[in-house]
Parts: structure tokens; C-alpha cells; sequence
């Protein structure tokens, strides 16, 4: 696919697919003749793991290790070592992402009561 097929698939700007291939987060399978990007299935689905990493404020260093251990797991060949490594890690990263939603929940729930204070005061 090209990079115009992913931004519309994923619902993201071209340039954010550009710029995080030039912070070293993303990068394209390959290339045509042309130079032009081109993304698989599998790249699709890295950066809608990184669409979805971004409102919990990963920083760009945890989304790259996340990223690097979700794919030791999907790839057959890794080694029992790392397999395990990974998975510890993974556990680790969604204890912190629980937690990153909980504090997110608990903003909403507090725009949810000054818009309700809006709505009582100002009909």
C-alpha cells in the first residue's frame, strides 16, 4: 500500500506517518522504483499500535520498545529467552497502560461534571 492508502486506513495524516518514520518508529516495508513508501498489512497494524499507544503519552522510547517486543513475540523464530524477556516486559507496559487509562477516565469523569455544572447553570 501506499502511504495515502495508510493514512486513510488508519485515519492519520500523511505527515504523522512521515514524520514518525523520521523519529524511528515507523518504518515502511519498502519502496518502489520511485522511491515512493510502501506499507504491508503488518506495518498497518504497528501503527495502529502506536495510534493507540499515543492518548496514554507513551513516549516515543516506550512506544519503540513496546513495538520491539510485540513483534520478538510474533515472529516464530525468537528464542525462548527472548520470547520470555518480552513477555515480562509486555506485562510491565500494560500495568502502566491500565493505569495511564484510569487517570484518563478519571479526567473525562471530571469534563463530564464541569459540563454538567455548565449545563445547570448556563441552560
Amino acid at each position: 500500500m501506499h502511504i495515502g492508502e495508510v493514512a486513510a486506513r488508519t485515519d492519520l495524516s500523511v505527515r504523522s506517518l512521515r514524520h514518525w518514520e523520521e523519529v524511528g518508529l515507523l518504518t515502511p516495508s519498502g519502496r518502489t522504483d520511485g522511491g515512493f513508501r510502501l506499507y504491508t498489512d503488518g506495518d498497518v497494524e504497528k501503527i495502529l499500535a502506536i495510534r493507540r499507544m499515543k492518548p496514554l503519552g507513551f513516549s516515543l522510547d516506550e512506544m519503540k520498545d513496546a513495538l520491539a517486543h510485540l513483534e520478538a513475540l510474533r515472529d516464530p523464530a525468537t528464542d525462548g529467552a527472548v520470547r520470555e524477556r518480552a513477555v515480562a516486559h509486555l506485562a510491565a507496559v500494560r500495568a502502566d497502560a491500565g493505569e495511564r487509562r484510569q487517570k484518563l477516565v478519571r479526567q473525562l469523569e471530571m469534563a463530564d461534571e464541569f459540563i454538567g455544572i455548565l449545563d445547570r447553570e448556563a441552560p
